[in-house]
């Protein structure tokens, strides 16, 4: 591997937001779709002992990791196509997400500002279907381009068949460790429309007086209601929002909202409902509470933070004991967002 730069025995404390000092045996930084290449071809991912790593932003690592980390550093973003007020960009999958989506309502390519302000990188979005504020990026993904990990092979996947689904796309299931993404393009608009489905950004908006938002002020205000909520990864570590939502159907949600008049809960197209766990996690008593180096967001039960130099197994234990909390105490399991990576 000539033409890559392999790094030994390499700490991921800067490479995760909880900012967990694991190390990895080995570190590879793709910078262009040329290292994919040369990668692929190299036959390091062959005894299967790889990760892939993008911002870091949902990831846990327990311990060291003994295989290779491979970081998509790619960068890049271009306007590949119009149609109409249709745009398709292009990105690196390692271009910083809050980048990307700025540099787009910059351009006047619209329909990532309800997606603003979000860690991590470009390459992930897919993987994840990042989700916020009554947008997620399926909604705007029009294809990823990627390479088959087991035979070089470049591959372009139209979004419909990428599985996508609540956090979930094929790339986390059926596809997890097959492919290994290079490049995201996605499908906007230069006529700008926006979305006001979510309640708590309508009602932030109306604060802030405006009733017309122009992209900018609809990002800003995103970005100020997700920094009320969530921590800076700059300032405290943290996944992010560490448990999904659950979904239950009506029969359970009558028989919990009989029981807690007070649940919060989003009504689905389905017939479903979405609960909101960090109510939940709350109402356990959970909010502002410590077990260790590792805590629970005293702003946002969902969000779990790094207090003093925190290990991976303490954040799974912490997690695990509220997962079994919630559980006794409402009789629904959470499952993490948040991805835990063992050694």
């Amino acid at each position: 591997m000539k033409e890559l730069e392999v790094y030994k025995d390499f700490s991921l404390k800067g490479y995760n937001t909880f900012g967990i000092d694991a190390r990895a045996d080995r570190f590879i930084a793709l910078r262009s779709t040329d290292e994919y290449v040369d990668l692929l071809s190299s036959g390091v991912l062959d005894d299967g002992r790889f990760f892939i790593l993008g911002g870091g932003s949902n990831v846990v690592f327990s311990d060291k990791y003994q295989g290779t980390v491979v970081h998509p550093a790619n960068k890049g973003v271009s306007l590949i196509g119009q149609e109409g007020s249709r745009c398709f960009v292009e990105a690196g999958a390692g271009e910083v997400w809050a980048d990307f989506v700025d540099s787009c309502i910059s351009q006047g390519w619209y329909g990532l500002e309800n997606l603003a302000a979000i860690p991590g990188c470009v390459g992930a979005s897919p993987v994840q279907n990042v989700g916020a504020y009554g947008k997620e990026a399926k909604d705007v993904i029009w294809r990823v381009d990627c390479f088959d990990i087991a035979n070089g092979a470049e591959h372009w996947i139209d979004a419909a068949d990428c599985g996508f689904d609540y956090r979930w796309s094929n790339f986390k299931g059926e596809w997890k460790n097959r492919f290994i993404i290079d490049r995201v393009v996605f499908r906007l608009d230069s006529a700008f429309t926006p979305n006001l489905s979510y309640k708590a950004l309508s009602e932030a908006l109306a604060a802030r007086n405006i009733s017309q938002p122009t992209a900018r002020q609809l990002a800003d205000t995103v970005a100020a209601v997700r920094d009320s909520k969530l921590p800076n990864p700059q300032d405290i570590g943290s996944a992010g929002s560490f448990f999904k939502n659950p979904i239950v159907g009506k029969t359970q949600f009558d028989e919990l909202k009989a029981k807690y008049p007070d649940i919060v809960a989003f009504p689905l197209p389905t017939g479903d409902f979405k609960l909101a766990a960090g109510w939940m996690i709350e109402r356990c008593g959970w909010k502002g509470r410590s077990m260790g180096r590792v805590g629970v967001y005293e702003k946002q039960a969902l969000v779990l933070v790094n207090r003093n130099g925190c290990s991976g197994q303490e954040v799974r234990r912490l997690a695990n004991a509220i997962i079994a909390n919630v559980e006794t105490h409402f009789g629904i399991r959470l499952d993490c967002e948040a991805i835990f990576v063992d050694g």
